[in-house]
């Protein structure tokens, strides 16, 4: 049996702890050795946030990770606009290089990564803070080796297109905030029970934004075309990877406002793609959506050639297959 994306863990990962006051060197320590209060905030109050980025081996035995300064500076932002204890990005960064550097030897090569999980949470025992911050907090870096996201085969996503609920409240969906996850979990859950899809695409009072984990891209002909920037859904790092790539290539890039009803109307003709966009798949293909009851096609049903050329320029930058053109890349 195949294992999960993401369940398997590096024995050790690196922590530290903030006080009140500052943070603790940061050190190596087994991995399932965090220890909490029952009543630590995060348990109550849902204070905690995360990053997910990959390092990359390359063909030189070089370890290279992808876009570390983006995610390394949203995850300062979440923590910001989460009310939890300042992070410093110098700190932060070298907290990740260190611990991919003890286990570089565990990269495993292309199609494979090392998924990179930075967590903080806010950890003091205090179950009557309902409306106040945690004094205190943790974070922690994380390593799980994963192997090719496709590897049972890539095949185009069918998704429900929702326009009546939200995946989270609209002023936390920039933060990567796990609770932003539990609220798009029962809805994805009904739509795949009800319908068989694989993900629901969130489209509240009609605008297109994203599903539960991952960012919507139309494509059509040489247009690309998603939700402009605002604080009701994730900033991906990845979203805006493939863009630059799109732009570079030729591409007409709109940032804009997206109906359903245009997103419906263009889906209907032959060339049109659509892909979700994430760490995990980078480009997934979209070959179906179910709107109200009726299936609308994506194009020709399957996958589309623009969105695999995307999801190839993307990965072979990352894999050290193609120059390194918008400096991405970071070695350990």
């Amino acid at each position: 049996m195949a294992t999960a994306f993401g369940s398997v863990f590096m024995p050790e990962m690196s922590i530290s702890w903030f006080d009140g006051s500052s943070w603790s060197a940061a050190e190596m320590v087994p991995s399932d050795s965090i220890q909490l209060h029952p009543g630590a905030h995060v348990l109550h109050y849902s204070s905690t946030c995360f990053e997910g980025l990959k390092a990359f081996r390359h063909e030189d035995g070089s370890i290279k990770l992808f876009r570390l300064d983006r995610n390394v500076s949203r995850m300062i932002q979440s923590a910001r606009l989460l009310a939890l204890p300042e992070l410093d990005e110098e700190f932060v960064t070298q907290m990740i290089l260190d611990i991919v550097k003890r286990f570089e030897t565990d990269v495993p090569a292309p199609p494979g990564s090392m998924y990179i999980r930075p967590t903080l949470f806010g950890t003091e025992p205090a179950i009557g803070k309902a409306a106040a911050p945690s004094e205190t907090a943790c974070f922690y870096v994380l390593l799980s080796p994963v192997g090719d996201y496709f590897a049972g085969g890539d095949r185009a996503l069918k998704i429900l297109v929702e326009d009546e609920g939200l995946r989270c409240a609209p002023h936390n969906g920039m933060i990567k905030s796990g609770g932003n996850y539990a609220s798009a979990l029962l809805p994805t859950l009904k739509a795949k029970a009800e319908y068989e899809v694989d993900q629901v695409l969130f489209c509240p009072n009609g605008d297109v934004q994203e599903t539960g984990a991952a960012n919507f891209l139309l494509i059509d002909g040489n247009e690309v075309i998603t939700r402009d920037l605002d604080e009701s859904f994730l900033h991906g790092v990845t979203r805006d990877s493939i863009l630059l790539i799109a732009e570079s290539m030729g591409m007409t890039v709109s940032e804009r406002t997206l109906s359903v009803e245009e997103m419906l109307e263009r889906i209907a003709k032959p060339g049109c793609e659509a892909a979700l966009s994430g760490t995990a798949a980078v480009l997934a293909p979209v070959g179906t959506m179910i709107y109200k009851g009726k299936e609308y096609q994506v194009g020709n049903g399957g996958i589309g050639e623009t969105t695999l050329k995307l999801r190839k320029a993307l990965n072979d930058i990352q894999w050290g297959k193609a120059e390194d053109k918008f400096g991405w890349l970071t070695s350990i």
